[in-house]
């Protein structure tokens, strides 16, 4: 896990990142700017259980297109949940609370993924372990009115004007954040150098 001091505030950017690209990028400056973060980590994970592992690159490959593709030095780019032996969401953010007390985390996700949210296993003690910020991504603009999450935590969702004070929220705490959003996605990457 990258180096972090008592009281900073983090963001949790988990993803397959397959590869990387601006939209990525968009949503962590984003997260940076909104929720006053001091350091986002750019967590590449093994493999998203709910994705096939066919058309996935290998994990070292992920993080050198992730570092080449960042430029600020607050992003920590790491894939220490390899090391933990799981890919799942829930068991990372425990092991992260339970090494890291004295740290403020907010779980940050594009709005893409609002929609399947609860298919992830645990995905309630998720929810309950750190504040979350929403990011807006095209195409899921309206994803926060319909999605399973955001319906059962309703009462639990700040305005995004507060996002700035996210990170002093006891979970469940969430936010659905507006803003540019990029049309760029890992899929239409992957098919565009498909033979």
């Amino acid at each position: 896990m990258p180096h972090v001091e008592r009281g900073m505030v983090v963001g949790l950017f988990g993803g397959s990142f397959n590869p990387p690209h601006e939209g990525h990028l968009l949503v962590a400056e984003i997260a940076l700017r909104r929720l006053n973060l001091d350091q986002l980590w750019w967590m590449v994970t093994p493999g998203n259980p709910l994705k096939s592992r066919r058309e996935l690159a290998s994990l070292s490959d992920r993080i050198a297109m992730s570092e080449k593709l960042i430029d600020d030095p607050r992003i920590k780019v790491t894939a220490f949940e390899q090391a933990l032996g799981s890919s799942y969401t829930a068991e990372t953010l425990a092991h992260v609370r339970a090494r890291n007390r004295s740290v403020h985390f907010i779980w940050i996700m594009g709005a893409d993924s609002l929609r399947t949210f609860h298919q992830w296993q645990k995905w309630q003690s998720i929810v309950s372990t750190f504040p979350i910020a929403v990011i807006d991504r095209p195409g899921a603009t309206l994803s926060f009115l319909s999605a399973k999450m955001s319906r059962t935590f309703d009462y639990a969702r700040i305005d995004e004007d507060d996002a700035g004070v996210l990170w002093r929220k006891p979970a469940p705490a969430w936010t659905f954040i507006h803003g540019p959003r990029s049309a760029v996605s890992s899929t239409s990457l992957r098919a565009r150098t498909d033979p």
